[in-house]
This record gives C-alpha cells, structure tokens and sequence, in this order.
C-alpha cells in the first residue's frame, strides 16, 4: 500500500500545477482531500457545466443560520484540480476533515461558555481599589493581559526568515510556486521535510488559543481515522491532498485507539451544504481554509500561462505587463505607450536577476509598471487595482445544486428579467414605464426589504418623482446565507418579503417607523403588507401624543402622495392619514414648543423644516395655510426658544407671507437689549440657518445684525462665538466674502439716483447710432412712442 501525501499552499497556482504532475505520475485509486466530510455528497455537481469557479462550500447550522462556514475554490485551488482529476478519471475521491457537524457545534459551546463567563464577570461586585492599595500583582489580576504567543500563526514565517524573506508567503512563492527544476513528487518530499522539521521546532504548537489548537489536535485524529477508512475499502494507491503543515500529523504512526479516545463524546449539530458562487475579492479574506490570497487576478494569470499550451511560461512578465498597460489605458484614461512596456519588461528581469529570483513574480512586476509605466507615481495602479489584481470575477453554481426555494425562486426571476448576479459593480438605468424594468425595480426593492441589499439607489435617480431609478448592482456571496436566513418567511421573493415586512410593522415602536416602511413597501408593489401598513398607521396615527412622532411620520407620506402616481397605486387612505396628521401637527405644535431647552430646540428646528418642506412637496392649498398659520402663532408666542422663533420666521419670509418690513421689525425685537444676548444669538442661528442670501438683499437687516455685534461685551460675544461661527459655516464662501465686503463697506441708508451731466455731450453724433443700435435690437428707426 502506498500512502503520499502531498502538502499544498491552499488557493496557490504553483501547487495545483505541481499537484497535477504529481497525480499523473502517482496514477492513484483513491485521493482524499482535506475539506469537511459532508461536502462529499456535492462533488458530482462539479461536473455541470453551469458550474465555473470561484465557488463555495456553504455548511450552516439549521437552528443557528449565524453560524456558518465558506469553504472557497478557485480554478487555481490545488483541491479543486485534484477534484477535477479525480471525477474525470473515474477515481475516488473523499474529504477527510473533520466534519462541520462537529465544528460547527464545538464553537456554539465555546461562544455560550464565554457568554456565562461574562455574564457572571458583569454579576460579581466589583472591588473599590485605591491607587495606594494597588500592588503590581493585583493589577495584573484587574487588567488581563492576552497571552502573546512565541510563534508567528503562519508557520512558513519561521522557515521564511530562516531563510532570510520578509514572510512565508514570499518564501514559499520563491521555493515551489516558481519551481520548476525538480520532479513534482521530490518536490513534495521536500515539503514534508521542511514541516516536519518546523513541527519537531514548534512541538504541534500552531495556534497560541489554546482551543485553536484543541481543534487542531481534533481535526488531524479525523484525517488520521478517514485515511484508516480508505486504506480499509481496499485502495492500494492513494493520494492525499492537505495543507503542508498536516503532512507530518498525517505521517506520524498513531494508534486508532488514542484517535478514537480523542473524538469520542464530540457534540453535533444539524447541518446542511451545498455549493454558492463565490468571487476573487472574498478569496483575499482568510475563510474556511484559513488561507488567503492577496492577489486572486495574479494567480489566476499564473495558471493561464501554467495550463494553456499556446502561453509559454516565460511569457508571463510580458502577458502581465500587456495587461497593466491595456488596464491603465482604459481603466484610468491614460497613456502606456508599447516602447514603455517593453522597457518594463527588462526592468523587471533585471530585478530578477539582482534579487536571484528565477523569473520575475509580482513584486518586480510591480515595481517595473511603477517605474516604467507610472513613472514613480504609485496612484495609476492603486485606479487599477481591483481589476488587475482582484479580477473581481463570480462564480456560478447549477440551478440543480441544493437550494432553499426562496434562492431558486430568485435565480428564476434573475434570468427571466435578464438581471445577471455579477461581483463587480455595475450602474444600470430602469424606466418605470417599461414592464421589465419596474418588474425589476420591484425585485431589487423586496430583496432590499429582506436586508439583501444587491443594488442601491444613488444619485437623481433615488426621486421617487421621476420615472427612471439610478442603481447601483453588486452580488456579494455572503448573500446565500441571508436568503437561507430569510427563507423562513417564504419561498418565494414576493411571499418572503410580504411576510417578512408585514411582521416588521406589527412590531414597529413609532409612527415614523410605521411611514418610512409603508414607503419602502409600495417601492416593492407589495399588495398584502400594503393593507397591513395602513392599517398599522392608522392605528398609531390615532394614538400617537408626541407632536413630533407625528412631524416624522409626516415627510415619507408625503413623498408616496406626490410621486404616487408613477407606481400606479391609490392613495386616497393616504391623503386622510396625512390630513389627519396636519390637523393634529398644526393644534399641538404650539404647546410642543413651548419650555424647550436647546437639545430640545434643535430637535423641533429640524421637525419644524422637514415638516415644511413635506408640505410644500403637498401643493395643497388648504394645508398650506394651516400649516403657516400656525407658524404666525409661533412667531408671536412668548417664552418661545430663539432658535424656533427665528426659523419659523424664515419660514414664513421665505414662503412670502411676511414682508421685509416685517422681517426687519422681528430681527430688531429679537435682538432688543431686552433679550438675553444667548436668545438673540439662537434666534440669528435659526433665521440664518443655511444661507445668508437674505442679508445680501436687505442692507437693514445686515445693518441690524453688525451693530448688535458691535454692542456685544467682550465677555458675551466670546459665550456667543461658537453659536454665530457654526451659523455662518452653513453659508457658502461667496456669501460670506459678498456679507464682510458690505459690512466694511458700510451701509447706506437710502439709495438716491444722481443725474450725470457732462457739459461736452454731442447731441449730433449721438443721433448718428441711432439706426444701427435700433437694428441691432430689432426696432424700427425713427422710433415710434
């Protein structure tokens, strides 16, 4: 019988190539792969052709959807072409990690552990030490220290800088991913022996967590007892495919009996599997495996010029470069001349050369397209990163791998609206008026109600008034466990998010809670939870106290009452809550404003200029002269807040209801020496608030205004600062230089017209332009009164 293992860099180019070698040379019976044993039963589904990596090993927990694994592969991952090696040549194939089942449920014990040790860490009473009283050991015991570990989590470090590189990874793309002068199994010889010696240096010490390495010990017994069961079904021949670091806990002699000992009384827990696409940008993250690549696009280039038999291997500087140039070209607009990329080129081999590096890898690769192509600047590559680096691709999975019907239901409603889930963003325009579009924008509004947010509104087009939505589209693989999770609702989009929303509303606290949801839910054409929303509103319509839960409510109703009509819903129930709801604004406000402190004031300022804009957005006249009516009640109110008073007066000047007399009249009021110099100051803050358009206007109020500053003492215009620099930071830069050139011009009390009379004035040829500047604007000569 004969056993190889063969240690690999998970996600790492030169391994897969190795690995290949090595699988045709070895020509096993059997190959057994380190991933979880229930991801066995999906391996037939890689044969699909809708199957196209980068995809993912999902196994979650049924009862507890948080807890969930990805296990990633990308056509460059060694376990996906041992995979595609084993199904294509009949060969058998296991996984032989220990089982999620297991994992899963040994990490809900350790989380509930740490909760009760918290929670009875929170109960304990705490002891009051002073700082005379405080030893250096009892300090210790108050401030825990995390134990630091003597080695580095990657183990390759060490090896690395035994050898003298800045870190594993860089030692391990250097001495197998571009190896290329030794046989693949001496190779994996190699590999062993150098684990094997690190594990003999580190004593099986990975992880300094002392439960990470507990897991460790549990994961490699697995792997032990499945190869015991491979080897028992008869395979003379057999190949394991694992991380490096395992191959020496592979190797060891250790008795089934102390393996057993080891798993035995493991909890479990239910799991289900099954395949999702996966992208390049996730691969960058340590998941599942552990491992992480920080430049998916570079080795996916690699194994391109690996596998495909037109691509040379030596070709690879200059297949790369090609590709930064035509990237930099049009990616980021700008020149990358061919002269240029060859001298790259050779400037990359050069440091090849200089660094004793076989062929130049992504390092010098870099810093030739930086020297090169970018002439130093560093920025140009940084604009291209994403997609030259990441090559954010996605994966897709065939429609028959196990899904959860809402994801089924999704996939057809994907290919039917022709909506393609794609990893990179992507701008798309939908006009409402079209069928397929809103039926589109309608799928993107109920998965956004299911907290799957695949595209977001931006720009323009997020108005609601207009008939075109801006959207910007993106599919992030963490969004299968989502549908998992909300795939309790209902097995469709449409029943899931109806259902979903309709319990959100039953339990919303507040009406403007209640407003914001009923707006989103006829965005999503959602029928049932429509009813379940108005009926929801009226009933804390009818309860509601709080003026301003009703002042919150207000501005959504009002959005879905203006722009209605181009989502072809009614809206008379509508229009009765929001009348209700101005009615009860316009009698409360009053008594709302009155005895407010100045959190409480800027909270109302804010309510009291949402609420106006929502009526203005109304353009109904009745509730127009509600609502400023009770602004005219306000202005007059005594004991009001300055900042409220001085905003509803803004209000009202703006809508024309008040003249610049009266205006004027106000501001001198406000800023009476009668007034506490804060309540002036707040009633500026609230006038001005936003712009400062109205003192360029009116040299009065501009007059009113400098000289009560001027009048200020020293020591209340210092309390007042903070207030008037936040005031005038809201205007814009020309505003403001336009107000200080006036106030140092001075002001002029009245404008007076002064005739200009110039003794030398030449009637006669004055007369003689006449005709051409009547036939320039289009007069007739002699002019006619």
């Amino acid at each position: 019988m004969m056993l190889h293992l063969l240690g690999i860099r998970h996600h790492g180019a030169g391994s897969a190539r190795s690995l290949l070698m090595a699988l045709h040379e070895i020509k096993p019976t059997a190959i057994v792969i380190e991933a979880p044993s229930e991801g066995e039963a999906l391996l037939p589904f890689i044969t699909d052709p809708e199957m196209i990596p980068p995809v993912a090993l999902l196994f979650y927990d049924t009862e507890a959807l948080e807890e969930a694994v990805f296990y990633p592969f990308a056509e460059f991952s060694p376990e996906w072409q041992a995979i595609q090696y084993a199904l294509k040549n009949n060969i058998a194939v296991h996984f032989m990690d220990l089982p999620q089942t297991h994992q899963i449920a040994i990490n809900k014990a350790h989380a509930l552990v740490a909760a009760e040790a918290l929670r009875a860490q929170a109960e304990e009473p705490a002891e009051t030490l002073t700082p005379e009283t405080t030893t250096a050991s009892e300090a210790t015991d108050i401030i825990e220290v995390p134990a630091v570990s003597h080695y580095p989590l990657d183990p390759l470090d060490l090896l690395a800088e035994a050898a003298g590189f800045q870190d594993g990874e860089r030692w391990w793309e250097y001495m197998v991913e571009q190896r290329s002068d030794m046989s693949s199994l001496a190779l994996f010889k190699g590999i062993e022996e150098a684990m094997t010696a690190l594990r003999e240096e580190l004593g099986d010490t990975l992880h300094p967590d002392e439960k990470r390495q507990q897991r460790e010990i549990l994961r490699e017994a697995w792997m032990r007892k499945t190869l015991r069961q491979v080897i028992k079904a008869g395979h003379e021949n057999i190949a394991v495919v694992c991380g490096a670091w395992h191959v020496p806990a592979l190797a060891k002699e250790v008795a089934a009996k102390a393996d057993d000992a080891v798993l035995k009384g493991l909890p479990k827990a239910k799991v289900q599997a099954t395949w999702v696409p996966w992208n390049y940008e996730r691969l960058t993250y340590a998941s599942g495996y552990g491992a992480g690549v920080h430049a998916p696009g570079w080795y996916q280039h690699l194994w391109e010029s690996h596998t495909s038999p037109e691509l040379r291997a030596h070709n690879i500087s200059t297949r790369w470069l090609a590709k930064v140039a035509q990237q930099l070209r049009n990616g980021a607009g700008l020149d990358a001349p061919t002269a240029s990329v060859i001298d790259s080129i050779r400037l990359a081999e050069a440091l090849a050369a200089l660094r004793e590096k076989p062929l130049p890898d992504l390092e010098e690769l870099n810093d030739a397209a930086l020297a090169g192509l970018c002439f130093g600047n560093d920025a140009p590559l940084m604009l291209i990163h994403d997609k030259l680096m990441i090559n954010n691709r996605l994966g897709s999975v065939p429609s028959t791998a196990p899904t959860v019907p809402l994801q089924q239901d999704l996939l057809r409603l994907q290919k039917k609206l022709r909506l393609k889930a794609e990893a990179s963003e992507k701008d798309i325009e939908l006009d409402l008026r079209k069928d397929n579009d809103l039926a589109k924008s309608q799928l993107l509004h109920r998965l956004r109600l299911l907290k799957i947010e695949w595209g977001i509104l931006y720009g323009s087009g997020s108005a609601k008034g207009t008939f075109k939505e801006s959207w910007r589209i993106q599919w992030q693989p963490e969004f299968a466990i989502r549908l998992v999770e909300v795939s309790i609702w209902g097995g469709t989009v449409v029943e899931a998010s109806s259902r979903y929303i309709c319990d959100a509303l039953e339990k919303a606290p507040n009406l403007s809670t209640i407003s914001q949801l009923l707006d989103d839910v006829l965005l999503a054409e959602l029928p049932q939870a429509i009813q379940v929303a108005m009926r929801c509103l009226e009933e804390k319509t009818a309860l509601a106290h709080d003026v301003a839960e009703l002042m919150e409510a207000l501005p959504a109703l009002a959005n879905i009452l203006r722009y209605g009509t181009v989502r072809r819903f009614k809206t008379t129930a509508i229009e009765h809550v929001v009348a209700t709801l101005i009615t009860r604004i316009c009698i409360g406000l009053p008594n709302a404003c009155s005895a407010l402190d100045d959190d409480a004031a800027e909270a109302m300022y804010q309510h009291l200029t949402q609420t106006n804009n929502a009526i203005n957005l109304l353009q109904n006249a009745g509730h127009t002269s509600d609502w400023q009516k009770t602004l005219q009640r306000l202005v007059q109110q005594i004991g009001l807040h300055g900042l409220v008073g001085g905003g509803c007066c803004r209000l009202l000047a703006n809508a024309h209801v008040i003249d610049s007399d009266a205006v004027a009249t106000a501001l001198s009021l406000a800023l009476s020496s009668a007034n506490e110099p804060a309540y002036s100051g707040a009633w500026i803050g609230g006038f001005l608030q936003g712009s400062g358009a109205v003192l360029l206007h009116d040299d009065e109020l501009l007059q009113l205004l400098d000289r009560w500053l001027v009048e200020l003492t020293e020591d209340t215009f210092v309390h007042l600062l903070p207030l008037l620099r936040r005031t005038f930071s809201g205007f814009s830069q020309t505003e403001r230089l336009r107000i200080g050139e006036r106030a140092a011009q001075g002001y002029q009390q009245t404008t007076t017209s002064v005739a200009v009379i110039n003794n030398d004035f030449n009637a006669e040829n004055a007369n003689k332009v006449l005709p051409l500047l009547a036939k320039m604007l289009g007069l007739i000569y002699p002019l006619v009164s």
